[in-house]
């Protein structure tokens, strides 16, 4: 049964995908000589992965705790990275900013075109050109006053324990000046295991944190600001554990997330 519901739900994540599409298209000729920014293919994109987690069957979704209309424009927001999905849940939270992404993932047909129609910004692991150019992209994001979203563990987590944080996050945030937001999530690594096709029954939550400034701060503070992100997501990833396990219903709190 399992494995047929996953079928169906690929199937349904594939047609959503394929209607969102069209729809982003038609959104960027229209918009694209107006919008800088791309706010509105990016918040198309966002909401069609809402759609798409709202229709699997597999899935309860949302936002837990108070969340902020918006975030200040000069944002590199951090979180801990379970699954591939993560960002259906994230795409929750109800403000525009583009992340930084696996650039095998803007090769999959329809998908991969609706990534770089939002602005979202390839990256090749393991490459250091492809790096710097990718945290050059993020850069000039920020400058155009869009936050931007980057996992700092680099992967999805195999287990509870979060993987050490790489320093391009922490190292882009603090050449910008620019203030970091941690968010936590909980309960998606059952949504979709990593090397895994198929679906599980999953209560995924995110949780926003507290911005931390930049202000003064130079390289050689990386650490410390590593260090002051990941003390945030541990405590509030940890509040998220006990709502997301197994049987107990998280609060009704997702209002918000719909908020375009």
């Amino acid at each position: 049964m399992n494995a047929l519901l996953s079928i169906w739900t690929w199937i349904e994540i594939s047609l959503v995908a394929l209607l969102g599409f069209f729809v982003q298209l038609t959104l960027a000729i229209f918009t694209w000589p107006f919008d800088r920014v791309r706010h509105v293919t990016g918040r198309c994109f966002r909401l069609i992965g809402v759609t798409a987690a709202r229709l699997t069957p597999f899935w309860r979704f949302g936002v837990h705790g108070p969340v902020p209309a918006k975030v200040a424009p000069n944002t590199v927001v951090v979180s801990n990275h379970e699954s591939n999905a993560d960002p259906f849940l994230i795409s929750h939270l109800p403000w525009e900013m583009k992340w930084l992404g696996k650039a095998s993932l803007f090769k999959i047909p329809v998908v991969g075109w609706m990534m770089w129609m939002a602005g979202d910004i390839p990256v090749h692991r393991g490459d250091r050109d492809s790096a710097t150019g990718a945290m050059a992209r993020c850069k000039e994001w920020l400058a155009k006053g869009m936050p931007v979203m980057i996992f700092p563990e680099g992967t999805r987590s195999k287990t509870d324990e979060l993987l050490p944080f790489k320093d391009g996050a922490f190292r882009l945030a603090i050449e910008a000046q620019a203030d970091v937001l941690p968010l936590a999530v909980s309960g998606t690594r059952r949504a979709l295991p990593k090397h895994s096709w198929r679906f599980a029954v999953s209560r995924g939550l995110v949780t926003v944190g507290t911005p931390i400034s930049t202000k003064g701060m130079t390289l050689a503070d990386v650490e410390r600001l590593k260090d002051l992100a990941r003390e945030q997501i541990l405590s509030l990833r940890a509040s998220l554990m006990p709502l997301t396990r197994t049987g107990t219903e998280p609060p009704a709190s997702t209002g918000t997330a719909s908020a375009a």
